[in-house]
């Protein structure tokens, strides 16, 4: 937690930086609201000028948050830029009293430099949030997400170099182009340079095992004579397949299936969902992807004192838990685990069998616990949904328990809900989110 909030508190310091210089140098005194009106822009810019490190997937911030909380919060500091960058021209025509700025046309190249751009973020941040409701997909999404991100930031810096009085001080055009070259190198190293990196060093697929109708495990190994580097059980990682070139190419996130302990192989079980998904059983041994990560903190590992776990999944959502399960089994770990897994059919089941054989052993003291919402003839287990009745009924007190999480945004949403309402304190439930923009 110390490590986070140092990472905050230096966030906080740059993206205000602008506004202690100004102040400092005595700039300003136009009148309140030109003075907020201008904080709200200066502030604004170094906000999205700091987006490319947030996104740039750096091992120092991401370790002390885990990535996919730090792409959400992305999410909700470009749209707080986008509505101090809104307000910034309304609260400078209402100080000065010249509205044209609003509704003039015999304006100065800068200012529609300024006006366009901020359509442009209004344009962004709506795609970015109703991404998923519009039917866009993900991929088709960052590609536009990537074309108008730099645009936006090139004209903000371009409007505001040529037209901001605070400009004309030394420090802040030191400032403006310190971020501005910051902002452009870590976008071009993101998007550019450390995909080829990987490209030329890539994992080979080994094999590809189907698991149900359209669920697949694939298992890739390093390159020769490199070492496969270590992994939480429960994190995740990015993956580039590079396979028949009648194929799509796309970078996708997915959680690490395979243990840790296990050293010539890593894993990924991958459910068909999508229209790059649903191409995974067409992956042949000898393939290759680019791997990136790992990324995330959705790992017991992280948390050595919990001893008595509760693994609340539904569907796909297993992939982190099984990676969790069999390191514990692969160290003899003795922790007591209560698994209860959600599914609509029996053959909707991935890793039934060995889940049943990590049962059996001895170590961890596993319970698992099969729920279908639209069984089959002959099945004698729980039917329905998962619910806080059916947790207490397995786990009975639920004091000292810690709860993971994992599986559709409803159902965890209602488990978290049934959870809380029986005391359980936030602090000992653990949710793993697969979409970075929910």
């Amino acid at each position: 937690m110390a490590g986070g909030l140092s990472r905050i508190i230096l966030y906080v310091l740059f993206v205000t930086l602008p506004v202690w210089i100004v102040t400092g140098l005595g700039g300003g005194g136009e009148g309140i609201l030109i003075d907020i009106g201008r904080n709200c822009a200066l502030i604004g810019f170094m906000i999205l000028m700091f987006q490319f490190l947030l996104a740039a997937r750096i091992k120092w911030i991401e370790r002390a948050f885990g990535l996919d909380i730090l792409i959400r919060y992305h999410k909700h500091m470009a749209l707080t830029a986008g509505c101090l960058l809104i307000v910034h021209p309304f609260l400078l025509a209402w100080g000065s009293g010249h509205w044209e700025l609003l509704i003039g046309l015999r304006l100065p190249w800068p200012v529609w430099v300024g006006k366009g751009v901020l359509l442009l973020v209004v344009i962004n941040l709506l795609l970015s949030l109703y991404q998923g409701k519009i039917g866009l997909s993900f991929e088709r999404w960052r590609t536009g997400h990537d074309l108008l991100a730099p645009i936006i930031l090139v004209s903000i810096f371009i409007h505001s170099w040529f037209i901001g009085d605070d400009l004309e001080m030394v420090s802040m055009q030191i400032l403006w182009a310190a971020v501005g070259v910051l902002a452009a190198a870590l976008f071009v190293y993101h998007r550019l340079i450390r995909p080829k990196g990987l490209k030329r060093h890539p994992y080979e697929v080994k094999e590809v095992q189907q698991e149900t109708q359209n669920v697949w495990t694939v298992k890739l190994v390093p390159p020769t004579g490199q070492i496969m580097g270590d992994y939480l059980p429960g994190q995740f990682h990015f993956l580039t397949f590079f396979r028949n070139p009648s194929l799509p190419v796309e970078e996708h996130h997915w959680t690490i299936s395979s243990s840790p302990a296990q050293k010539d192989f890593i894993s990924s079980t991958i459910k068909a969902s999508g229209d790059f998904t649903a191409t995974m059983g067409q992956t042949r041994p000898g393939d290759t992807a680019a791997v990136h990560g790992p990324f995330g903190r959705f790992s017991y590992l992280l948390h050595p004192q919990e001893q008595d776990l509760v693994f609340l999944i539904g569907g796909i959502g297993i992939t982190p838990v099984m990676a969790m399960l069999r390191y514990m089994r692969d160290t003899q770990d003795d922790r007591s685990v209560v698994l209860l897994y959600a599914n609509k059919t029996q053959d909707q089941i991935v890793f039934r069998e060995e889940l049943e054989q990590i049962a059996k052993g001895d170590r961890p003291d596993l319970e698992v616990v099969h729920v279908l919402s639209h069984p089959k003839e002959k099945w004698t287990g729980e039917t329905g949904y998962m619910d806080g009745d059916m947790v207490q009924k397995y786990c009975g007190n639920l004091d000292n328990k810690t709860f993971y999480i994992c599986g559709p945004p409803k159902m965890a949403e209602s488990l978290i809900a049934a959870l809380r309402q029986r005391g359980v304190d936030q602090k000992r439930i653990r949710q793993e989110i697969f979409s970075f923009l929910d």
